[in-house]
């Protein structure tokens, strides 16, 4: 047999390799999705959103845990998003190409992989104990904030990279400071790349759990969050305390309040998706 022979059989085996391993993860995700939707969605009805929680499987209801969820989510896009923009724009626009931002880069890619109870560590001691926030919204912000921050930044370098030098050369052309270049040219081109990391991190902190009970998030809260001192839950504690329960009907329940948050990430991915499409549309380099 040749050696152009083999590298064929080789192509061909590695190429029926990556479809074997593309819909193995696609049957095992369609037969998870499958049992959650076979036994939650008998469940999902007006009442089950807008009660609250009981140690009656029948009448309890995820309002505190979805409106926490919403707290949450707003208040750590608030905290993250231009924090994470304004480092990823400074980097590199901004910053020198030097030893030490190399180390600063390295760092930034390396924290993005740090397991999510480290974060829930940091978040107890400077959130919580030091500046005294307790277990409340506002210290759940913060921590998952500091854990989506190097994503967004990651993904704001990587979306400013994309940019065309031709459009920043133009720009200086015709007269433009490098602030009114990257404000009016060079944030818009990359606008659509910063908004999909923003959306991609954040749906990554809708379904953390770690951190939020490392803070102390309650498990078990009787009333809605009317400000960002009071304490709180979130979908993933409430499923987290469902399926631990002996009960059948707490599984079900688990399952139900499963496909909303489910529902919530896939309407994140669907907005980031096609707020990426629209933006590129209207971008012409």
């Amino acid at each position: 047999m040749t050696k152009l022979n083999q590298n064929r059989i080789i192509d061909s085996a590695f190429k029926y390799f990556g479809i074997f391993c593309t819909f193995f993860g696609l049957i095992v995700l369609a037969i998870f999705i499958f049992n959650i939707l076979a036994e939650g969605l008998q469940r999902i009805d007006w009442d089950f959103l807008t009660n609250l929680p009981s140690r009656r499987p029948a009448k309890a209801g995820i309002l505190t845990a979805w409106t926490g969820t919403a707290w949450i989510l707003g208040l750590t896009a608030i905290i993250s998003i231009p924090l994470g923009v304004a480092a990823g724009v400074y980097l590199e626009e901004y910053g020198k190409k030097n030893r030490l931002a190399s180390i600063i880069e390295i760092n930034i890619a390396n924290l993005a992989g740090v397991p999510s109870i480290i974060y829930g560590l940091l978040g107890l001691e400077i959130f919580v104990r030091t500046l005294n926030f307790g277990g409340s919204l506002l210290a759940g912000a913060f921590t998952l904030a500091l854990l989506i921050l190097p994503i967004i930044i990651v993904a704001t370098r990587e979306a400013l990279k994309a940019v065309p030098k031709s459009l920043r050369e133009a720009s200086f052309g015709m007269g433009a400071t490098k602030w009114q270049t990257i404000w009016y040219q060079t944030l818009p081109a990359a606008s659509g790349g910063i908004l999909t990391g923003i959306i991609l991190a954040l749906s990554r902190a809708v379904g953390e759990t770690a951190p939020l009970i490392v803070i102390g998030a309650l498990a078990y809260v009787p009333f809605v969050a009317t400000n960002p001192m009071d304490e709180f839950t979130v979908l993933p504690m409430q499923i987290f305390n469902w399926v631990s329960r002996p009960q059948h009907g707490f599984v079900i329940n688990a399952a139900a309040a499963i496909i909303i948050l489910l529902l919530i990430t896939f309407i994140m991915n669907g907005i980031a998706i096609y707020l990426r499409n629209k933006w590129q549309k209207k971008v012409n380099w």
